[in-house]
């Protein structure tokens, strides 16, 4: 209280007021949240920049689950069945008679003690690395000549390559069919043209080691323009500085290509590589429609061998056991590309 001169006594404007509540002396009192407050702040949209859990429950399951139908109907259940198939004997009579006996492992013991089997197994290793090494090295060398070119003559450059990729294999494996005929190809016009002496009316698939020749060459000149493409892609993403840097300590293409590109671009040359050597190691229609196989069985891979022992020939568990085998020996070689890609990721 303080007193006026007057005497009146008057109280001080700080003094809390008789009925006041909990809060502090001098502090304004905050508005207490009503439910609809608390609601919309509940319902408010996540900031941007900031990420929501990822769904639980068996919702992900649901989501997935029509991938997984598919591929087990697709792929799973035609595996099991062929399995079970080179588990029985079927050949023509078994498959007239509507008789599929179990026998064992008896197709796979004979198959691995024919020689021939195995003759066709050292031709597809070999086919397969002659044709992924010519591919990665011919389809580097044009993706690095993309990144040098000009904006037009890159452009053209590109346009032949989409147009020899998209072509369909059964329309070019009739070209060279055409480009090698023994009477009127025009490769036959070309070596005599060169003075070469020989080429009349030349029989280029009258071996199995022309034919796949052949067939390599038709192989390579379908797959380069993928690796060719990828690898530009892969190229536009090394920085200039590293090329300025190599070029200023004095490193010529070659070590440029070494010290810069390939330690860059080492995820791409490995799943190129992976994927190159399942589509070669499984190509089927080239080398079955350039010659069936042919001249006497001398061009036949294991895609082809199985086809010709079960169409042809009609041993329909022998050929199922042929894939069987086939997919292992893929399955294996490509373990090796399996740990050098994990390895990678733990690199990185």
């Amino acid at each position: 209280m303080t007193v006026h001169s007057q005497g009146a006594a008057t109280a001080p404007q700080d003094a809390p007021h008789e009925s006041g509540g909990p809060h502090t002396s001098g502090a304004p009192q905050q508005p207490q949240p009503t439910a609809a407050g608390k609601k919309a702040r509940k319902k408010a949209p996540t900031p941007r920049g900031t990420t929501s859990s990822p769904p639980s429950g068996r919702l992900p399951y649901l989501l997935i689950a029509p991938a997984v139908l598919s591929m087990a109907a697709l792929l799973l259940y035609p595996l099991a069945k062929n399995v079970i198939l080179s588990l029985q004997k079927v050949d023509r009579i078994e498959f007239i008679q509507r008789k599929a006996p179990f026998n064992g492992v008896e197709n796979y013991t004979q198959l691995l003690g024919d020689g021939h089997f195995w003759t066709v197994v050292v031709r597809t290793f070999a086919f397969t690395a002659a044709n992924v090494a010519l591919i990665m090295a011919i389809g580097s060398l044009l993706g690095l000549l993309l990144n040098r070119l000009g904006k037009w003559m890159r452009l053209v450059l590109s346009m032949a390559l989409v147009m020899a990729w998209a072509m369909p294999i059964v329309a070019s494996v009739t070209v060279f069919q055409w480009l090698f005929d023994e009477q009127f190809g025009v490769m036959n016009w070309v070596m005599r043209t060169l003075g070469f002496s020989g080429y009349e009316q030349h029989n280029w698939f009258e071996t199995g080691w022309s034919t796949l020749v052949i067939i390599t060459i038709l192989v390579v000149w379908g797959s380069v323009p993928f690796v060719a493409l990828n690898m530009y892609a892969g190229l536009t993403t090394v920085s200039a500085e590293l090329y300025e840097a190599a070029r200023m300590d004095g490193a010529n293409g070659w070590q440029t290509f070494w010290q810069v590109v390939f330690p860059n671009l080492r995820p791409f040359f490995l799943i190129t590589t992976f994927l190159e050597v399942i589509w070669v190691f499984k190509a089927f229609t080239q080398v079955y429609a350039m010659n069936r196989g042919g001249p006497d069985r001398a061009s036949e891979t294991l895609p082809v061998f199985a086809f010709v022992e079960g169409q042809s020939q009609g041993h329909y568990a022998l050929a199922a056991a042929i894939s069987v085998l086939t997919i292992v020996m893929l399955v294996v070689v490509m373990s090796f590309y399996f740990r050098l890609i994990l390895k990678q990721e733990e690199e990185q």
